[in-house]
């Protein structure tokens, strides 16, 4: 069964590359006018103290990080000690406000102890699980974020699965998922993270790697967030841009970061692309599909901060299916004395280039984290129109942890926002930037990992906070601008297919 459904698998992965259905502008509207619940929020779940980030009691994983309706998700789930148990699965949305809509349940089935997996080469931790059970993804499930959420009958424990429904349709905007940062913080067991060589605490160097063939244990940076477990970073930082999107009504499509790397045909779909979130890593392969995009007249808005940093390399499973595991060999863009003080390990990578600059207008730079409100720097740009902002207001706790500064030499290239930040290690200066692109398209980048917290605040949402900085929720201010900012991408042609 194992060896069928990674058949499946790389069948999916070849099928429809390139290949576009016609636009359906209402389909996020008239999904989100479907019943909604708040039953999707995981309300009984517990964290292993010896491993710190695992629910052994129940957890599991997927064989995709994206699928097309039509195609085959296995699901694989590891209950210790043994209990029967049931998945239900949600797509997230805005669904009048509750978060989610449930779509089917599945079981109940047998749980048993799924095996913790050998340690492979450069530290890989690859599950290969038997499959409890395998879901032929429903024709008129739309392209979206699902949960599945685990409960076991012994306890009432629960965690997560998560997965993405892409299609391949033409579409206003693609949302593009972060999940290969997801999988690069993820410890599960313990202590089995693209940071953990097995000596150093937060390493950041070569020679690790990390497998999507696992279970997302519990977050391990700056929030405590047990009922999170199992779903990446998604619901963290993603799921306000989501959920605030599909209120609005925005002809949106999801995609995965292994898309942006194996489809380049497929981001010219849509009129614009957004990084969301947390959306650290890149393959060289995403960043030049990217980049001819932009070239082709795609709009991009980096909704982000620590884009584009950590330079990986992916590799196929035990199985063969392509792009289950990765390791990083370097970052995008030159490094300082005070990183390599930081971080001796660095003058091991084999790649500083290209830099990322180039491709969002700023990035990440010394000292990296830091928190900071986010300051209007040119009141007379269209992105500021309607939110009565003027040069010097602040929108407080919107910059953080991670940002984006030292903009790049591009020209047309405008600084919308600029301030100081507050860090441990050292001052920084964060800059939003926006340039134009060759066919009249933008590329706008916030310069913070926070952006969607100034965007609603979902069921269940908890708000971060670190350096000293702590967005406040949705302002009106930041809508508006991300607004002005759509409408404008809205208007836009598709770029050019060839």
């Amino acid at each position: 069964m194992l060896q069928q459904a990674a058949t499946a698998g790389v069948a999916g992965w070849l099928g429809g590359v390139g290949t576009w259905t016609p636009a359906q502008a209402d389909l996020i509207r008239s999904e989100n006018e479907k019943p909604g619940t708040t039953s999707w929020i995981l309300e009984n779940t517990r964290v292993d103290p010896a491993t710190k980030y695992r629910c052994p009691w129940i957890e599991g994983y997927v064989s995709h990080t994206s699928i097309r309706a039509g195609e085959k998700l296995t699901i694989f789930v590891s209950t210790n000690p043994p209990s029967p148990f049931l998945i239900d699965i949600y797509r997230l949305g805005y669904y009048g406000g509750k978060g989610g809509r449930h779509l089917l349940r599945l079981g109940p089935f047998k749980g048993v102890v799924q095996p913790e997996p050998a340690i492979g080469v450069e530290r890989l931790r690859e599950c290969q699980w038997e499959p409890c059970t395998t879901l032929t993804i429903p024709k008129d499930w739309p392209s979206g974020v699902y949960l599945g959420k685990l409960t076991a009958e012994r306890e009432k424990l629960q965690s997560y699965i998560v997965f993405i429904v892409r299609d391949d349709r033409r579409c206003d905007f693609l949302f593009q998922c972060s999940d290969t940062t997801w999988c690069a913080y993820n410890r599960w067991p313990s202590q089995w993270s693209l940071y953990d060589d097995g000596k150093k605490v937060w390493y950041w160097g070569p020679n690790v790697r990390v497998s999507f063939s696992r279970p997302y244990g519990k977050y391990c940076q700056i929030l405590n967030a047990p009922l999170s477990q199992g779903s990446g970073e998604f619901l963290l930082w993603e799921f306000p841009l989501a959920y605030w999107m599909e209120k609005e009504g925005y002809d949106v499509s999801y995609i995965s970061n292994t898309d942006t790397h194996r489809d380049p045909q497929g981001l010219l779909r849509a009129k614009a692309f957004l990084s969301v979130g947390h959306d650290e890593y890149w393959s060289l392969e995403m960043f030049r599909n990217v980049e001819t995009a932009i070239q082709k007249g795609l709009n991009v808005a980096f909704l982000s901060g620590n884009t584009c940093y950590g330079r990986i390399e992916f590799y196929p499973d035990a199985q063969g299916t392509p792009l289950r595991a990765f390791a990083r060999v370097g970052v995008f863009g030159p490094l300082s004395e005070n990183d390599y003080k930081g971080f001796p390990e660095m003058k091991r990578f084999k790649y500083t280039e290209p830099d990322a600059r180039f491709l969002m207008g700023a990035a990440s730079v010394w000292p990296v984290t830091g928190g900071a409100d986010w300051i209007c720097l040119n009141e007379k740009h269209w992105l500021f129109e309607g939110t009565g902002m003027k040069n010097g207001d602040a929108i407080p706790g919107l910059v953080g942890w991670e940002w984006h500064g030292n903009p790049a030499p591009i020209i047309g290239l405008e600084i919308v926002a600029r301030g100081k930040l507050i860090s441990r290690k050292s001052e920084g200066e964060y800059t939003a930037t926006i340039y134009p692109g060759a066919k009249g398209n933008l590329v706008f980048n916030a310069a913070t990992i926070w952006w969607a917290q100034g965007l609603s605040s979902p069921p269940g949402h908890l708000l971060p906070s670190a350096h000293g900085a702590k967005p406040q929720g949705p302002d009106p201010r930041v809508q508006r601008i991300t607004r002005n900012l759509f409408e404008r991408y809205r208007r836009s042609p598709y770029p050019a297919a060839t």
